[in-house]
């Protein structure tokens, strides 16, 4: 297959439901990308015959284990499929009841420009020891403006993806 250089997040989601086994998952699989990475993250049927919350808890992550390794050799030949088409990395996720693991996100570097100032924010969390260095310090701070600022961040991209169906009705390029 030829990669595409243009693509939607629809179309990247349409996709992997097309391209996923019906039995993988107990509802549609949630499907995250950006320049770099597909995130996949499907939702498994919570274990029957459990009877507390500590052992829903296990039995949950002992799902979600058992996922992983069952569905490896599949997820590999799915990813390499869309690697291929997409041109992009992709990682997988399941959850669980209360619980959900991501197997095998990227970590993608990204450099940014700081002044002093804001230099002096990440040396702070250092010396702290929030963090051991300058990019675990700036992940820390990103994770938490989308905890405290989540909502806003959610209607941004809203208004992005607004954005993006504008222009994919509009005419063609040149």
């Amino acid at each position: 297959m030829k990669q595409k250089t243009t693509w939607s997040l629809s179309e990247v989601q349409s996709w992997f439901v097309g391209r996923l086994p019906d039995s993988w998952f107990s509802g549609v699989p949630v499907v995250w990308a950006d320049r770099d990475e597909i995130l996949v993250v499907g939702p498994l049927p919570e274990p029957d015959h459990v009877d507390d919350e500590t052992q829903m808890a296990v039995a949950c992550q002992a799902r979600i284990a058992g996922f992983r390794e069952d569905t490896r050799e599949q997820r590999m030949r799915i990813a390499d499929e869309a690697e291929l088409l997409w041109g992009r990395k992709v990682s997988w996720g399941a959850g669980c009841g209360e619980a959900e693991e991501r197997f095998t996100t990227q970590s993608v570097p990204v450099m940014t420009r700081l002044r002093l100032e804001e230099r002096a924010v990440l040396e702070t969390l250092i010396d702290a020891g929030v963090a051991r260095s300058r990019s675990e310090a700036l992940a820390w701070c990103v994770r938490l403006v989308s905890r405290h600022q989540g909502e806003w961040i959610d209607q941004l991209r809203s208004a992005m993806a607004h954005v993006e169906q504008v222009r994919s009705d509009g005419p063609d390029r040149i």
